[in-house]
């Protein structure tokens, strides 16, 4: 079959191109998307030439803003593609992260021999992770303010995976776009479901040719954590649930639609800010949270306290919550290191089985007699 001349196929993109090439040739073979469970904010092509990775729902507030990346196994020929996808070689033998979610991908997917670059590496809980940065393999990457897009050249990454809040003084991937490396933008914390931001592991895997492994990785967690949540579905008396504490005078709670939310409901609860509509934080003052949670039945998450004295002394008004009172707080700081990384942040992401499995022992303990709490304690 021949082909289209590139003057003329340059100025064709999107549906033109297909109703163009339809039009000229009778036929055309789209490529095959692949079929996700839970995750919404990315999309999977498979393509002939290559693998065409879309993200969407980028932050809150992006709109119908989406990147795209095409992965081109190494010594094929690049296909025409549109100006603003970025190409990246498959499968990738340099990686490097600006955030320690990642480490459960990379530990599910076997992808330390390909890690260079890590960065926050004092929050790591992955003792892997710190052994090949005390060798020398793997490197500490500077985050945040202390960005420095000259170390991170050096490392020679093939992808470089991040996320963004929308917020360009803090955000790393417009500087390393400009710099002209290979940044790769995830929106998994967007999801809403546990679930959705688990299956994050098929996007990683693409890059590495492990598609087979992360889909068999990815379909028993979904297994465990859907068991629990049938468990829970039917259960008529739901205890209450509020969570985190004030940051700066502001109570962030989460949005009726994220995934915490949900992980709430499937564990058999109701969260008590459960009807707004957002996936993100939503900032609260004080007053604004004890008008619906001062009899709440527990209280989840709150901040980085991991006694009820200090929970106290952040601010005495605590003691008007019932849930305070009663001490049914619980907090997933079980899994914390000396710097106060979070393995939540870290293997919780990739097992939200393990989360939902000591959330519903917190709130239906005779559901789960004998259980090994895994990231939640209570505070005492």
């Amino acid at each position: 079959m021949e082909t289209l001349s590139q003057p003329i196929w340059r100025t064709i993109s999107g549906i033109g191109r297909f109703v163009a090439a339809c039009a000229l040739f009778g036929s055309f073979a789209l490529g095959e998307e692949v079929l996700l469970s839970y995750a919404k904010n990315f999309a999977i092509e498979r393509l002939d030439t290559h693998q065409l990775l879309t993200v969407r729902s980028l932050w809150r507030g992006s709109g119908d803003l989406t990147f795209s990346y095409a992965l081109v196994p190494k010594g094929a020929e690049v296909p025409d593609l549109e100006k603003d996808v970025l190409v990246v070689r498959t499968p990738v033998e340099r990686l490097s992260i600006l955030a320690t979610v990642y480490l459960g991908y990379v530990q599910e997917l076997d992808l330390y021999d390909q890690l260079v670059g890590v960065a926050h590496l004092k929050y790591t809980n992955d003792p892997r992770v710190r052994t090949q940065v005390d060798s020398g393999y793997t490197r500490e990457i500077a985050a945040g303010n202390a960005l420095n897009i000259e170390s991170i050249m050096m490392l020679d990454s093939d992808v470089i995976f991040t996320s963004s809040l929308g917020d360009p003084q803090y955000d790393a991937h417009p500087h390393l776009q400009r710099a002209r490396q290979p940044v790769v933008i995830t929106s998994d914390y967007m999801e809403d479901h546990p679930l959705g931001r688990s299956e994050w592991i098929k996007f990683v895997a693409a890059f590495f040719g492990k598609d087979d492994e992360a889909a068999v990785v990815f379909d028993a967690i979904a297994q465990k954590y859907e068991s629990l949540a049938r468990r829970t579905s039917e259960i008529a008396d739901r205890p209450t649930v509020f969570m985190n504490a004030p940051f700066g005078g502001v109570w962030y709670m989460p949005g009726g639609k994220s995934y915490t939310a949900r992980a709430v409901r499937d564990a058999g609860g109701r969260f008590v800010f459960g009807d707004n509509a957002s996936r993100g934080g939503v900032p609260m003052e004080f007053e604004s949270v004890y008008v619906k949670a001062a009899q709440a039945d527990f209280w989840l998450h709150p901040g980085q306290s991991r006694s009820l004295d200090s929970l106290r002394a952040l601010d005495e008004r605590f003691d008007k919550f019932e849930a305070f009172r009663e001490k049914r707080v619980y907090n997933n700081t079980l899994r914390v290191n000396t710097e106060g990384g979070n393995d939540i942040w870290e293997r919780g992401v990739i097992h939200p089985e393990e989360v939902l499995a000591d959330m519903v022992a917190i709130l239906h303990p005779e559901l789960m007699p004998n259980h090994d709490f895994v990231f939640y304690e209570r505070l005492k």
